[in-house]
């Protein structure tokens, strides 16, 4: 077996490390079977089946290698990419907004820092804008157009209706190609997995589920989360979507309603209490796809022991029903204690918890990023999702120390995981009572579709 030293090619041009400002460092690209050393590979990463648009668009889909070559090496079990560039910190959200475009950033740094972008299997990678016939895939020409226009300066009252130049969704400078450029990165790491290039993706740039397909809602513009689902469904795979933010995934949901290639699975806090007000039980889909849609509201309060409990009852047996070829998971880390727009008591232990269990499936996952506004929490998690993703979770520096969940800071005191937070009686007496009943409703409602009991 080989790997190989790689170059990407985005766009117009290839970039090295901070060329152009596209950050890309020369990389491992295995492929089971060898070549002569010093010939090219002549690989291709396109983000969907079918191709790519020409490099005079200025766009990707997805990654392309030139002149590779290869060096002896035992090929690692799990291969994995960490997809990162700085180009999207040309485009912030305005400075009073809560969602903090940093967080991807500091999530590289620290986890390049702890040595968990080296070593046999696990690498970091560059990515290029999404095309725009992609992107039409699920949001409409209009749409796009309004969002490009504004992103220019060019807004007028149309736009307000699909959601643009609200509080949520301000209109900014670089708001379009900061869109298309996180799109791009899912897109990219939907390519990696149908191509049996990598065995795990995450971009902590992604998970804008919002979206609708002419409308801007909850921070998000592009939902890139819908594009990586249909690229990876257009291959011909079975998709399960996994939603662990704490707002309903709903863009997500919408994409999918009436489809039974894709399930998505959402568990989310009380949507009468939280944006965006959908993700009620009932919610399961439509037609044929009734079932398919799976919604798990939790209530105010709820802790590490009742999300698992409720992940293990009802999304676990689902998961194994449906058999998926691959796993997308929205990595919101809003449901962590002390986060500014939400009301669970969750530890970023519960996650890395759940993401060992979904990696005894041995299926290909593309994970995203998501909410999270308590923003050293969140780059803690992130960190620590990558971990467990990448196969490096029993790193003595992840397992090690406190975290600012339970300390009720933003210091990090030596390692990623949190200790457990102390529930009172009456708290636990409240979240389990209103939690059976959810379980045992959405049981009624979908299991039997499924062949499953409720």
């Amino acid at each position: 077996m080989f790997f190989w030293v790689a170059e990407y090619l985005f766009g117009n041009g290839v970039y090295l490390l901070q060329a152009e400002g596209v950050f890309v460092r020369s990389i491992l690209f295995r492929q089971p079977y060898p070549e002569p050393a010093g010939q090219d590979a002549g690989i291709t990463m396109p983000g969907l089946p079918g191709g790519r648009p020409s490099k005079a668009q200025g766009e990707c889909s997805g990654l392309e290698v030139t002149g590779a070559r290869h060096y002896n090496s035992p090929m690692p079990e799990r291969k994995s990419i960490f997809l990162f560039s700085p180009e999207l910190k040309k485009y912030p959200f305005p400075p009073d907004h809560p969602f903090n475009t940093s967080r991807a950033q500091k999530t590289y740094e620290l986890v390049n820092s702890m040595g968990w972008l080296s070593g046999a299997g696990h690498i970091e990678a560059g990515f290029g804008p999404a095309a725009r016939e992609i992107l039409e895939q699920f949001h409409t020409p209009r749409y796009l157009d309004a969002l490009q226009k504004a992103s220019q300066g060019g807004w007028d009252y149309d736009v307000l209706e699909m959601g643009i130049g609200t509080s949520d969704c301000p209109v900014f400078p670089g708001m379009y190609e900061h869109s298309v450029l996180a799109a791009g990165a899912t897109l990219a790491g939907a390519a990696a997995l149908i191509e049996g290039r990598a065995d795990a993706v995450f971009n902590p740039h992604g998970g804008f589920h919002h979206a609708f397909p002419e409308r801007a809602a909850g921070f998000c513009y592009i939902n890139d989360p819908a594009l990586g689902c249909l690229a990876l469904a257009q291959a011909g795979k079975r998709v399960l979507y996994f939603d662990i933010d704490v707002h309903n995934g709903d863009g997500v949901a919408f994409a999918f309603q009436d489809r039974t290639d894709v399930m998505t699975i959402s568990l989310h806090e009380n949507p009468r209490i939280l944006f965006p007000g959908t993700g009620f039980e009932t919610e399961t889909g439509s037609g044929e796809a009734r079932g398919y849609c799976v919604n798990i509201p939790l209530p105010v309060g709820t802790y590490d022991e009742a999300y698992l409990g409720a992940f293990e009852q009802v999304a676990l047996p689902l998961m194994k029903s449906f058999q998926p070829d691959v796993f997308v998971i929205e990595f919101g880390a809003d449901g962590l204690a002390q986060d500014p727009l939400a009301h669970l008591q969750l530890t970023n232990n519960v996650y890395a918890d759940i993401l060992s269990r979904m990696r005894t499936f041995e299926k290909p996952i593309l994970m995203t990023g998501g909410g999270g506004y308590n923003v050293e929490n969140t780059v803690r998690a992130w960190a620590l999702g990558w971990s467990v993703l990448s196969g490096q979770d029993d790193d003595e520096y992840g397992n090690a120390g406190l975290g600012g969940v339970m300390l009720g800071s933003s210091e990090w005191k030596g390692g990623l995981r949190d200790r457990e937070l102390v529930i009172p009686a009456q708290q636990k007496e409240a979240v389990t009572q209103a939690l059976d009943y959810t379980i045992k409703k959405i049981k009624s409602l979908v299991f039997p579709i499924h062949g499953l009991k409720p």
